[in-house]
Formats: C-alpha cells, structure tokens, sequence
C-alpha cells in the first residue's frame, strides 16, 4: 500500500512540478504528516525530491528527473490500455496520435506487462452506436474536437428546424451519449449544447478564448440530460401498484427519477400489500403504453380518460380469454398481429433523437 502510494506521489510532481504537502495530502488522501514521511522515504532511496520554502514554495522535483513506469500492476496497465479503445477517440481524428502514445507507453512498460494491450483487445470492445444508428462519425467532429482540445473560438452553423442559424461559440467539451456526439459551449454569458450531426459548417478561428476554470463538463452534462427529461413528463398519473408492479415499475418507467419519486410518494401498503402514488409521465397516450406492461399488477385512479381506457382493455383482454384458443395463427398473421400490438413511442425513450432540445439556440 505504502509503495504504491510512493509511486503515485512521485508522479504526481513529476506532472505538476511543485505541490504543496497538503496539496498532496488532498491528492493521496492522507494527513499532511505522511506526506512529510513519504518525501524523507523517496529522498533515502535516491529519488531527488526537495522543499522550496516561501510564500510560493513546495515539494518539487530536480530539474529533467522522470522515472519510467516500472511502478504500474498488471490491472492498472491493462485499464491504462483499455482507456484507450479505438472507435470515439478515431472519430475525432486521434486515432494516430492514440496509437502513438500507446506505442510509447509500451516502451516505458516492464517486459513482464508488455501483454497488456493485446489482453485488454481481446477481452473488450466498446460499440458506441446504438441499434438501428449508422456508425460514421459526424462530417465536422474532427473539427470540433480540435477546436476544443486549443480553446479557440469557431462560428458554427446548424440546422434549427427547417432554418439554418449561426452562432459565435467557445467550444468546451464533446459528449457522447448512446453513440450521438454533441457539443458543449458558450455563448455570450450562457450555455449551449448543440447536436454535431446537425452542424452544417464550422470556422476554426485563430482566437483563443480564456476557459472559466470552474466548468464541470461532467457535472453541466449531468444536470442538463436530467433537466431536458424532467422537461418532457409534464403530465402525472395516479396508480395502485401490487408489490410485483412497485417492483416492475423500475423496469418500465420513462426515467429513473420518475420511478424514484413514485417509489418516494408511495403511500402505505394496504392489507395485500398495494400501494398508491404519483408518476410523472410524458403524456396520457404513452402512459398507457408504459403502465400496460404491468398488467394486472396496476391500477390507474386518475385521470379518469386513462382509467377509461384501461378499463376497456381489461374488458376486450377478458373476451379473449372468455372462450377456447381459436386455431393457431399462420406466420403472416402472427406477425401482423406483434405490428398491431405495438404501441406508441415515447418521445423519452428515444430522446437522444432531439435532445438537448432548449438549450440549443
């Protein structure tokens, strides 16, 4: 444990030149004292490491010393290479400069690990793209990568409906969501995510723009996929869910937090076990769609138009079962009739078709 902490705290100054013992300490995850027993330990086994005292001071290494990765464990090297999978990275033109930096970092591996990469090729493969979604990289990604990697400002123009509108954007991050690639960026004071497959030009000025040190590219993504579906169920139902529904409900609603909060809002269990709550949902026609895959396990109280038509589906199911099974269906009616059972789409099931939707101006 000690070694490993050791070598992390060597290359953390190797990357950062100097650091202050609580700086390591924050880093480490230590008291500001075994740094200080960490540094004499590193400096006894020959490793020049030294204190610069003052207002600006801390631990630094001697000017030129870097030490190869002969520090790293068979899991950590093949994590390191399986950070490394070829498909987003070729997208936005890295596929050259991966290939390169995997060469080099082949080099700096002891003979012991020089596997890792072909173990890590064989064991995984990340397959971006969703179903039924075409695999080629939007024409102007690799433009937009290049942009964001140098902070320079690009105008951008993309569809907007049936119009085409331009913008000034400092360009943040990009973000791959369920194989759809989108852009993160400023506009004047305010934040814009745009779909890149929908930009249908883009000028990578020369102009730098200063980057707010304080943007969580993570943390914006985060709240604003939340946000946009929150946006979308706009609607609420009320249900009696048996114990088997409250459990299917995870399976079948629209978003997590939609079966969260109904989880959350769920009354008390009443002598079998049922319970009554609230769902948000995106429409009264979907609803159906989601809450009759459960069956008989829910009951719809409210509206009263959705109760309505759950109770004419219970009647028409009931007919069909009220006699004996007709004779076996041919394969062509069997297939029409799963065309016939299926129902509408929800719009947040596939929300990655128009999503990030407001924030796109």
């Amino acid at each position: 444990m000690r070694a490993a902490r050791l070598i992390s705290l060597l290359l953390l100054l190797q990357a950062r030149e100097t650091m202050t013992a609580a700086e390591l300490a924050r880093e480490l995850e230590v008291s500001e004292r075994t740094v200080y027993r960490d540094v004499l330990a590193l400096s006894a086994a020959g490793v020049p490491v030294y204190a610069d005292r003052g207002r600006a001071g801390g631990y630094r290494l001697l000017g030129g010393y870097r030490t190869r990765l002969t520090g790293l464990t068979r899991d950590e090297a093949e994590a390191l290479f399986l950070a490394g999978l070829p498909g987003p990275a070729g997208d936005m033109g890295l596929a050259d400069a991966v290939a390169a930096a995997e060469l080099k970092v082949l080099a700096a591996l002891p003979p012991s690990l020089r596997d890792a990469p072909a173990r890590a090729g064989q064991r995984f493969h990340l397959d971006v793209p969703g179903w039924f979604r075409a695999s080629t990289p939007p024409p102007w990604l690799a433009e937009l990568a290049r942009a964001v990697w140098r902070d320079l400002v690009v105008e951008l123009r993309y569809r907007r409906g049936e119009r085409e509108v331009a913008r000034t954007v400092e360009p943040y991050g990009l973000v791959l969501k369920s194989g759809v690639w989108y852009l993160v960026g400023r506009v004047g004071d305010g934040w814009r995510t745009y779909r890149v497959d929908r930009v249908v030009g883009v000028e990578v000025g020369e102009a730098m723009f200063a980057r707010d040190g304080g943007f969580d590219l993570r943390a914006y993504w985060r709240e604003q996929a939340e946000a946009f579906l929150r946006g979308m169920l706009r609607a609420e139902v009320t249900v009696r869910l048996s114990p088997a529904g409250l459990r299917a409900l995870r399976h079948v609603a629209e978003a997590p937090f939609a079966y969260q909060e109904a989880v959350a809002g769920a009354g008390e269990p009443d002598g079998q076990g049922w319970v009554v709550t609230r769902l948000p949902v995106e429409s009264v026609p979907v609803a159906y769609d989601v809450l009759l895959r459960l069956g008989p396990e829910v009951e719809v109280l409210d509206p009263p138009e959705l109760r309505a038509r759950f109770a004419e589906a219970a009647r028409r199911s009931a007919a069909l079962y009220r006699d004996p099974p007709a004779p076996p269906a041919t394969g062509s009616a069997v297939t029409g009739a799963a065309r016939r059972l299926t129902g509408p789409r929800s719009a947040v099931a596939g929300a990655a078709a128009d999503f990030p939707g407001p924030g796109q101006r």
